[in-house]
Parts: C-alpha cells; sequence; structure tokens
C-alpha cells in the first residue's frame, strides 16, 4: 500500500487563497487599466516597469492576436476543468490547481472586460525587455511547475 504525503492545505483554504490571488490579479489591473494609456510606461527601478499592454493571444504574449478571445476563453476553461479533474482526489495537486484556475479565470475576465488581457510588468535588460506579464500569467506558470514536480514524483511505500 501506497503512503500518501501530507500536503498542505484544504479545499477550502485553497479557495480561499485562489480568490485573493484572483482579487489581487484583477485589483492590480484594474489600477493600470485606469491609470495608464495603453504603451504608457513608468519606470520602478533599472530593470523594471510597470507599463500598460494589451495582450490577445497566451502568457508572456505567446500567439497575440492568433485567434479570437472566445476561442482562449474556452480553452482555458478546458484546461482548468480537465486538470480539476485528473487531480480532484489528490490533495497535493489542490494548491497548484488553485494557482492555475485562479490565473486562468483572471485572465478570462480580463477578455470579457476589456476585450484582451492587461499584462503590465516589465523586466528588462538594458534594452532587451521579457515580454510583459501579470500576477495571473505568473500564478499560472508558478501552479504548473509545481504540478509537473508533484506528477513526476514517485510516492515511496
Amino acid at each position: 500500500m501506497q503512503k500518501m504525503p501530507k500536503c498542505l492545505g484544504s479545499k477550502w483554504t485553497v479557495a480561499f487563497l485562489s480568490f485573493f490571488i484572483l482579487l489581487g490579479d484583477q485589483a492590480s489591473k484594474f489600477a493600470v487599466a485606469r491609470r495608464l494609456r495603453l504603451g504608457e510606461h513608468h519606470t520602478i527601478l533599472p530593470f523594471f516597469n510597470i507599463v500598460r499592454f494589451e495582450n490577445k493571444g497566451i502568457s508572456f504574449g505567446m500567439f497575440n492576436g492568433a485567434a479570437s478571445q472566445l476561442f482562449w476563453i474556452l480553452l482555458s476553461a478546458a484546461v482548468v476543468v480537465a486538470l480539476c479533474l485528473r487531480a480532484k482526489n489528490n490533495r497535493c495537486c489542490w494548491l497548484p490547481l488553485g494557482m492555475v484556475a485562479s490565473g486562468a479565470i483572471g485572465n478570462s475576465m480580463d477578455r470579457i472586460i476589456y476585450g484582451a488581457v492587461v499584462d503590465f510588468l516589465d523586466f528588462h535588460i538594458s534594452t532587451y525587455h521579457w515580454p510583459a506579464f501579470n500576477i495571473a500569467d505568473s500564478v499560472i506558470v508558478v501552479g504548473a511547475i509545481i504540478l509537473f514536480f508533484i506528477s513526476n514524483r514517485e510516492v515511496k511505500p
């Protein structure tokens, strides 16, 4: 019989954290969309700007404008549902799934509200800029990395 590892969080804890990730994501995007015009930026540190950019693709500007906003909303919903069904009984997956789901929901809300995802975090070295991103993109990536490591580890008896 395999012993399941102890994992952080109940379903309610994960739901609570996911809600606050979503709330923080939406509040930050609202503030940027309200205060900055498209393309406007403010230098915060020599390597970091706040910039308003609208992304019609997926995380980090990939496939920008390659498909309709409805396609990305439906794809996000399908991915979240598939992940939840696959891992509903694995407590170790709940937190990273909550992260991925809250990020996907946050970006989907942008598509509905703004017609595109609001990206605003701009890290750069000299003239090389990493594609602008947002809090939702960050939690999706971190959640996916955690899920990758959870799904690829062996549970020892």
